[in-house]
């Protein structure tokens, strides 16, 4: 089977009714070369049966062009399921062919849905430019912008990927796609509940040598109030322990010092409430398009 260009995977567990509005925001999009996989932890509230009835699914790999392929089994939490899917992927997964373009991978969780309905088209169109000039060796992770419905107001990612950018945080993997070969190699590490997305990022980064390109598209609205959401302290407490794996002692206390001059604590507040994180997020949105010299999509 030729590779589809993205592979979407969406990981469930008793969803309710948000499985479905996830899907349907993919199936809406105007760029259709794509696989959607569905990874359910047997979901017991009916939503699996819901799936079934409104849209083709199927478990057989080979069938999955046209149709949703479900993956149902048990697993221990959102990242473990996230690993099942893209270990099933990279079991079917062919070689990559000498100018052969690798699927890129997007993980849309349950709640979150593309911004509009030409996010794909967009997408795509951003990194078959950027091939045609750097080529397909090397492995990419492109990234853009989301919207966060609690809020109203879009969050923009940092257009330039280094060390404090590292250190403070990395785009969202609702809008991050990455080279297959980068996911296959790099699976979630289980032992981070929250941050496992993060230490990914920063392993392909550093260790991967895989090259961030940012692009000038808002790609999902973010439900957020999940999990790590709910758990701010694990949060930053895996985020302290995983930059320890990827910065030295002296950029730590570097950036330390940094955080607490820019007064990190009170633009959490800001960004995060209804009322200011509006204006907040159009001076930060603003500074980066500067540092980026980028229009939005």
């Amino acid at each position: 089977m030729k590779r589809p260009f993205f592979n979407i995977i969406v990981v469930s567990y008793n969803p309710g009714k948000k499985l479905i509005e996830t899907i349907e925001s993919i199936k809406k999009q105007s760029y259709t070369n794509y696989r959607i996989l569905v990874k359910d932890g047997m979901s017991t509230d009916g939503s699996i049966d819901k799936l079934k009835a409104k849209f083709e699914v199927t478990d057989d790999f080979e069938e999955s062009k046209d149709k949703i392929l479900l993956i149902e089994s048990c697993d221990s939490g959102i990242y473990h399921g996230m690993n099942i899917a893209t270990s099933y992927l990279a079991e079917k997964a062919s070689d990559i062919q000498a100018g052969e373009s690798p699927s890129y991978i997007f993980f849309l969780n349950c709640g979150d849905t593309f911004k509009d309905e030409n996010v794909l088209r967009n997408v795509h169109e951003f990194i078959t430019k950027n091939q045609s000039k750097e080529g397909t060796t090397i492995s990419s992770i492109y990234y853009g912008d989301i919207f966060e419905i609690t809020t109203g107001t879009k969050v923009a990612s940092n257009p330039r990927i280094d060390d404090y950018a590292c250190y403070r945080n990395v785009p969202s993997h609702q809008a991050c796609f990455y080279d297959e070969r980068l996911i296959y190699k790099n699976p979630f590490d289980l032992r981070y509940k929250v941050r496992a997305d993060y230490e990914q990022f920063l392993r392909c980064f550093y260790r991967e040598k895989a090259v961030p390109v940012y692009m000038p598209v808002i790609i999902s609205n973010y439900e957020g109030g999940g999990y790590s959401d709910q758990n701010k302290k694990i949060s930053e407490d895996e985020r302290r322990e995983i930059i320890k794996l990827y910065l030295t002692g002296a950029q730590i206390r570097k950036y330390d010092l940094l955080r607490v001059l820019t007064l990190s604590k009170l633009r959490t507040f800001v960004a995060s409430n209804k009322v200011t994180a509006g204006g907040y997020n159009a001076i930060k949105n603003a500074a980066y398009r500067l540092r980026s010299g980028k229009k939005e999509k």
